[in-house]
């Protein structure tokens, strides 16, 4: 009340800053902590707005942090991300849009017609330019195609791994299953511009546009009329201890001597990636059990004793983890699951930790095999005694187009596609029962 007070007989005019966000998002006169007007704020709890170039999300009122006259919640710079209000998430551009990153589904068929008329869309009805996987174009279909010779010769294309289009692309569409927004996710490590997806594969859970009516949709999007769903990432840290392998013949190296130890630690190896779904930690090919600590901001909370366990997003809850028997969680809950695979417990349940934690998954010193570990599906590798996983929540995550709204949306995916809670309804009394 002081404060709106002060503000009402301009002895302050200075705004008020957000202190999780680094004072980027400026707020007018409030009101039970909650802001009457707000501007658009695209900068990370640890970045600088120099890192978000093209895309800018819409974060949600943050959260009272003030309990009663005196008490209040100690400030800290490594907020990861706001309690958001799903429908107040609305797209918005800086400035008009112009390159596109179009993401076809390899090796089908019933995917080039549809492709060859959103790219002729896209550049000659509306002037933008068209990013385009390399090995798309390689196909014979498009490549044979001589009506689609001049519009292909104006895309641009890179390779994956080997192009950095990161700052390049304005915003993404995605043609086919949900497997085409998971590699549109893994192809930017750092700030994702957002995503519109049309179901053109199998399940199209992730995907809820239809590609009927695309034109009147994609103009729609690049007026700036959508709403968003922010979906969280992982950021994953892989240490392994790097080994050096000798040629040994039944025992003996290749300069005589006798070798004892196969291989030599000379230093370690990082990787890093963003994982849209889940990390799964599984026992590989072999027949024993596995058997992986799980660890909590430092602290031991359980061993996994069984086919492994997974690291889910409230995204990927309903994918992997929901078949292990993990609750199905709204992309708009910031937290992250962890589910085990068949564990050998009667009492291992699934449980959701705050986003904010620090998972690390490390092989128990006693296990008797090793690890494997992958990433939405790829980059699957083996994780040996020394190597160690860390996993949180990333400062990136991915915005996804909705067709109506974050809550519709979803609600209608369970329904169409994991057909949850369908079943013959009871008949009603009779009147004279």
């Amino acid at each position: 009340e002081k404060l709106c007070a002060s503000k009402a007989d301009g002895s302050s005019d200075s705004a008020y800053h957000c202190s999780a966000c680094h004072g980027d998002e400026e707020w007018g006169s409030t009101s039970r902590g909650r802001a009457k007007s707000r501007s658009l704020s695209a900068s990370p709890a640890l970045g600088s707005t120099k890192e978000f170039r093209r895309t800018r999300s819409l974060h949600g009122p943050c959260p009272v942090t003030t309990f009663g006259p005196k008490a209040c919640m100690l400030q800290n710079p490594k907020t990861i991300m706001h309690i958001q209000d799903p429908a107040s998430q609305r797209l918005t551009w800086n400035k008009p849009p112009k390159s596109v990153l179009v993401i076809k589904k390899i090796r089908d068929a019933s995917l080039l017609q549809p492709f060859k008329e959103l790219c002729m869309y896209l550049t000659e009805e509306n002037n933008m330019i068209v990013y385009v996987e390399k090995k798309v174009l390689e196909d014979p279909a498009i490549a044979n195609d001589e009506n689609f010779g001049p519009v292909k010769k104006k895309f641009c294309t890179f390779r994956e791994d080997y192009d950095d289009i990161s700052n390049q692309i304005d915003f993404i569409i995605c043609l086919g299953g949900d497997g085409t927004l998971l590699y549109a996710s893994s192809l930017f490590q750092g700030s994702v511009p957002p995503v519109m997806a049309f179901h053109l594969g199998s399940l199209g859970f992730l995907t809820p546009f239809n590609f009927e009516n695309f034109q009147s949709q994609v103009t729609q999007v690049i007026e700036g009329n959508a709403a968003l769903v922010l979906r969280s990432r992982l950021k994953v840290k892989v240490v392994k201890e790097h080994r050096e392998k000798t040629t040994v013949q039944n025992g003996i190296e290749e300069n005589g001597i006798v070798s004892a130890n196969l291989e030599k630690e000379v230093g370690k190896q990082i990787m890093q990636y963003q994982v849209l779904n889940e990390v799964v930690v599984d026992r590989g090919p072999s027949s024993y059990l596995s058997n992986v600590d799980v660890f909590l901001n430092g602290h031991l909370i359980t061993t996994v004793q069984g086919d492994g366990v997974i690291v889910s997003t409230p995204t990927g809850s309903t994918a992997y983890a929901a078949a292990a028997g993990a609750s199905m969680i709204h992309p708009n809950v910031p937290a992250i699951m962890i589910t085990p695979i068949c564990p050998h417990s009667l009492s291992f349940r699934p449980i959701v930790v705050p986003a904010g934690v620090e998972l690390k998954i490390m092989l128990s010193p006693d296990a008797r095999n090793t690890a494997w570990v992958s990433f939405d599906g790829r980059k699957r590798q083996e994780i040996c005694h020394g190597d160690s996983i860390s996993i949180t929540t990333s400062c990136y995550p991915l915005p996804s187009i909705c067709f109506r709204d974050p809550v519709s949306d979803w609600f209608e995916s369970l329904a169409e596609c994991l057909h949850w809670n369908v079943r013959k309804k009871q008949n009603n009394f009779a009147v004279e029962e």
